[in-house]
Order: structure tokens, then C-alpha cells, then sequence
């Protein structure tokens, strides 16, 4: 190799040792009769310097020729520093040049590479290769490589067997939109990009593969936001001959035993909780638990005290923020605002001040009295000093609302502590939702999931009232992962199908393989996946999944480094069947 050492290795121990270390010219000083420069690459930084009347002087000259982010060879010796950095792991010695060889200039870089720089998204994005040299995205990369890493020693040790799927399958109308890649072999034809290996998975179970793993590519041609991206990774996995216990165990065993050996937190063993219980306690099927504000029913001691908004709504409900009584006016005026936007969709927001001298102060004075909002804060166990904030309206949409709020004062109260983790498994989802516009049912995880054994009877008269047997993995309001026990029968499996409104011989012709591999002695089989780039985001205390994906696309799905997606020439549409006109 071109060096004997990183640029983070060096210690106390290898005093008087000479050294040839390569990488990147940080930075230099000069003061004229010592010129220090601080070289960097991946593991760190050490200090080199020359001295006036002891280095040579051509030396110096090739020295201050340097620009930063040079490529540069260095032989020294390895001396004591005498100002030492506590800062640096290689703070106690710094190495006395002989030699400097220039492998690559660079130009002068668009922004500083340092910890805190000042690039912006988009600058840094355009010149990633120059963003992954500084410590916050190599160290994120570096930790992502040691949870796939750990994935994949657990799994191991659990006899699981990692398997590649196909990246060119069949396109499905389920689920979200499918990347299509057209076929120059067969023209007219297309394959799309896998938004899940999910029936691939399955049919290895079917091939007796009995414990499947595999961290692997998806992609979904969808909208993006900051835990999305057009390709993204995931952790699928797939066990036969189990029910749904044994994929609660083995996979709480392995978040468990990530946070332990990545970031040395113990976590407590997982809640459990019912899709029910969550959308009524918290308005999602993704709580966060690391703090309180679980909702409150109202209706029967609100009502029918001639406050219209309450009287006719199907249900009010309200929170507790603890301690924020205090709130003025005009941070009152501002939570309406928030609670009425159109992506919250909220009409309105009444509160109650708990004041500390047991009255109450309302924006409903004028139709309840003292004692009946002791009552409220009494039913919601609100102290002196509180904040009651009360929602009404339909249930759904009123519910949905409330989450917002709830994790809005959150923030404002300071309760998302990013070291508290609070892991939970929501169980027991509906196993279809209906959709008014088009007017059918729509799988809630994806058709192959199977029901509650217990609610197989009221698939066709009581369809909406199936509870799948299905389950996700919550930590933080965070949906880490999610599966369910799959159909293995394919009578069950062409029931879902039909409820989902395919008829037989769309079925046939878009699940017609799984289907048959059903009828060749399928196990009862069920698995999980998890979303690789939201658990890194989460390991890293980082709300955007992108902080932890090396190239990764931008809220319009384009990598601008390379400038992708781009128009291709009309030669190669030609080669690949497609209309002429799309190049326009």
C-alpha cells in the first residue's frame, strides 16, 4: 500500500517511528518558521509540521503550495507534540516531514469540509463526493454498515439463510405505484422494479427454505418527504411453520439486540397494543410513547349544554399538556392556527387553563360553568397548572387531528428526548379498508396477508370488520417494520382476492404462479420487513432518512450530482418500442 498507517492511528507508542501516510491536506499554517499542515482521511486527522533549519527548504517551498483538499503522500517521523490536542485521538504526536508528494490537486472546494459547514442541501447534495468526506455523513455511513452488519450476525446465529430476488418482476395494480423498465426482447412488454419481495419470499417458503432473510433494494413511485425515497432499503424476512408469537419473539430479539451491540442501550421489553386501543388512546396507528397526553372521550359530560359545535359532533375529545396553563393569548391563538391548517383539518380549538388557584379560565366560559369544567379536569385527571385542548367533530378526522396536536406540543413542551426509546408492537389491524371514491375494499398491509382465524366467518358479510393478523414495530412514533402471517391456502388466498375486487381470472393472471405454488404443499409461513433507511435515521438521531443514505435522491426525486432521471435519445426509444413522442 501507499501508506504504513491511517491518519487516525498514531499514538504515543510509535515515537521516533517513520510513517508514510496519505490523504487529504485539511488545512495548513503557516507562521513562517513552523508550518503545520493537518492531513485527513477516513479515520481522523494528524498533524504534520516543518521546521525552519531542520526540514529542507525545497520542502517548505512544495509545503506552501498546498491548497486544501490536496491529495497528498507524506513520510515523516513521529515526534511528541508539544502543544498536544486533547481533542484529536492523535493528539499527542504530530510527525516531522521528509517528503511530500502531491498524488491529486484539487480545486478550491464550494464550501468548507468540516463538521459544521456552509453548504447548503442542495450545494451539498450536487457535490456529494466532497459532503461524504466530513464527519457527520461518514460516521452515519460507517454506522449503517454496522447495523447491516448486526442484522446480519443475528440472523445468522437464528439459522436464517439471505437469498436474492429478482429486481425485474411483474408489475401488480396493488399497493403504490410501480417503477416500469421496458423490455427491448419483447417489445410492448415491461417489467417493473419490486416495491417488496413479497411473493418471492413466500414461495421460498413454499421451496422449503424454512428462514429467509435478505436487505435488499425496493422502489415505490411515490410522492416524497423526508422518511421517503423513490428506491429505498429494506430488511425483509420470512420464517415457515410459526405463528405470529414466534415472529414477535425472534424480531424484538433483534431490534433488541441492535440498539445493544450498535448503541449499548438495554431496551425494555416491547409494549403491545391493538390498532383499536391505539386510533382511540392516540389517533394513530403509530403512537409515540415517550410521553403522555393519551386522548380523553368528552361526549357525555359536554354535551347537550347548548354548545352547538359539541352537541352535534360524533365525538369529542381532548388532551393534557402538562404544565402549560402558562400559555399567553397569542400562543393559544397560534395552536388554533396550527390545529385549522388544511393538513391538520381541524375546525377549531377550545381549551381550559387549570389555573393554580383551582379556577378555571376557558374559551367556553359562556356555556360552561366552574363546576363543569372541574368535571372535565377531573374525568382527564388535569392538575393545577395545566392545558386541556379539546377537538370535536367526526371521528376519524377528529382523532387524526388530535395526533397532530398531541405531537405538536410535544415538541413545544420538549418531550421527544431522541435517548429515550420507546418500543411497541400494534397488533391486530383491519385486513381491508374501503375507499369511498372508488368504491371497494383495499388491502390495509398488502392480499397476501391472512386474517384473524377468529373473523374468517365474516369475510363476506362483514368484510370491514376482519382484523388482520398482522402487526407493526413502533419506536418513537416511528414505524420501523411491519408483516403479518400470509396466506398459505389458496381457497382463503382467492377469497381476499375477490373481497379486493379482482375477479378470478385476474387473479389467475396476476397471482396465478403463487397461487398454484399453494396447491404443491404451502407451510403456514409469516414474516416482517423493516425499513433499513428509517432504522439508521433513528440510530443516528436524525429526522431525514437521506442523512444515511450515501447518494440519495431530493424531495423532487432527482440526484443532482448526476443529474438523474434524464431524457434518452431517440435511437434508444426506437430500440426499445416506446412512442417518439415521450422525448419531447
Amino acid at each position: 500500500m501507499l501508506r504504513t498507517h491511517t491518519c487516525g492511528e498514531l499514538r504515543a507508542d510509535n515515537i521516533a517511528q517513520e510513517v508514510v501516510l496519505c490523504g487529504w491536506v485539511k488545512k495548513t499554517r503557516d507562521k513562517g518558521k513552523l508550518l503545520w499542515i493537518d492531513l485527513r482521511d477516513r479515520y481522523g486527522i494528524t498533524q504534520l509540521f516543518l521546521e525552519e533549519g531542520v526540514s529542507d527548504n525545497n520542502l517548505f517551498e512544495q509545503a506552501r503550495e498546498l491548497g486544501r483538499e490536496f491529495v497528498i503522500k507524506a513520510k515523516g517521523t513521529v515526534v511528541e507534540r508539544a502543544s498536544k490536542n486533547p481533542e484529536l485521538p492523535t493528539g499527542d504526536i504530530e510527525v516531522r516531514l521528509t517528503q511530500i508528494e502531491v498524488l491529486n490537486a484539487a480545486k478550491t472546494p464550494p464550501f468548507i469540509i468540516e463538521d459544521e459547514t456552509d453548504g447548503g442541501d442542495e450545494l451539498r447534495a450536487q457535490y456529494r463526493y466532497l459532503d461524504l468526506r466530513r464527519n457527520p455523513l461518514k460516521d452515519k455511513l460507517i454506522m449503517r454498515h454496522n447495523l447491516a452488519k448486526e442484522v446480519r450476525n443475528y440472523l445468522d446465529k437464528q439459522a436464517f439463510v439471505e437469498v436474492e430476488t429478482p429486481v425485474l418482476i411483474k408489475s401488480t395494480p396493488e399497493g403504490a405505484r410501480d417503477f416500469v423498465v421496458p423490455s427491448r426482447m419483447h417489445p410492448g412488454e415491461f417489467y417493473a422494479l419490486p416495491q417488496s419481495p413479497q411473493t418471492f419470499k413466500q414461495i421460498l417458503m413454499v421451496g422449503g427454505m424454512d428462514k429467509y432473510f435478505q436487505i435488499v433494494k425496493c422502489f415505490r413511485d411515490e410522492d416524497l418527504r423526508a422518511d421517503r425515497q423513490p428506491e429505498f432499503t429494506q430488511i425483509d424476512c420470512e420464517m415457515a411453520f410459526v405463528e405470529r408469537e414466534d415472529i414477535l419473539q425472534t424480531f424484538e430479539g433483534l431490534v433488541k439486540h441492535l440498539f445493544k451491540t450498535v448503541k449499548n442501550i438495554e431496551l425494555p421489553d416491547f409494549q403491545r397494543m391493538s390498532y383499536d386501543e391505539a386510533m382511540e388512546k392516540y389517533g394513530s396507528d403509530k403512537p409515540d410513547l415517550r410521553f403522555g397526553m393519551p386522548f380523553v372521550k368528552l361526549n357525555e359530560i359536554v354535551q347537550n349544554k347548548d354548545f352547538k359545535v359539541f352537541d352535534v359532533a360524533e365525538l369529542v375529545v381532548g388532551i393534557v399538556a402538562e404544565g402549560a396553563a402558562s400559555y399567553s393569548r397569542k400562543q393559544l391563538d397560534a395552536l388554533t392556527n396550527f390545529v385549522q391548517k388544511p393538513q391538520v383539518g381541524a375546525k377549531g380549538l377550545v381549551y381550559v387553563k387549570c389555573n393554580e388557584d383551582g379556577t378555571f379560565k376557558s374559551s367556553v366560559d359562556k356555556f360552561y360553568s366552574q363546576e363543569d369544567l372541574s368535571e372535565w379536569a377531573k374525568l382527564m385527571n388535569a392538575q393545577a397548572g395545566d392545558l386541556i385542548l379539546v377537538l370535536a367533530g367526526e371521528t376519524n378526522s377528529t382523532r387524526k387531528a388530535l395526533s397532530e396536536l398531541r405531537l405538536e406540543m410535544a415538541s413545544q413542551l420538549n418531550l421527544k428526548d431522541k435517548d429515550i426509546f420507546a418500543p411497541l408492537w400494534v397488533l391486530d389491524f383491519p385486513l381491508l379498508e374501503w375507499d369511498e371514491e372508488t368504491q371497494r375494499y383495499y388491502a390495509m398491509h398488502h392480499p397476501f396477508t391472512s386474517p384473524n382465524p377468529e373473523d374468517i366467518d365474516k369475510m363476506e358479510t362483514d368484510p370491514s370488520a376482519v382484523r388482520a393478523n398482522a402487526y407493526d414495530m413502533v419506536i418513537n412514533g416511528v414505524e420501523l417494520g411491519g408483516g403479518s402471517i400470509r396466506i398459505h391456502d389458496k381457497a382463503l388466498q382467492q377469497r381476499v382476492l375477490r373481497l379486493l375486487g379482482f375477479s378470478d381470472e385476474e387473479a389467475k393472471s396476476q397471482f396465478g404462479f403463487l397461487m398454484n405454488a399453494f396447491e404443491y404443499g404451502a407451510p403456514p409461513h409469516g414474516g416482517i420487513a423493516f425499513g433499513f433507511d428509517r432504522m439508521c435515521a433513528m440510530f443516528a438521531g436524525v429526522d431525514s432518512i437521506r442523512d444515511c443514505i450515501a447518494f440519495p435522491k431530493n424531495n423532487a426525486g432527482r440526484d443532482v450530482m448526476i443529474d438523474s432521471p434524464s431524457i434518452i435519445g431517440l435511437e434508444q426509444l426506437e430500440e426499445l418500442a416506446l412512442r417518439l413522442e415521450i422525448a419531447k
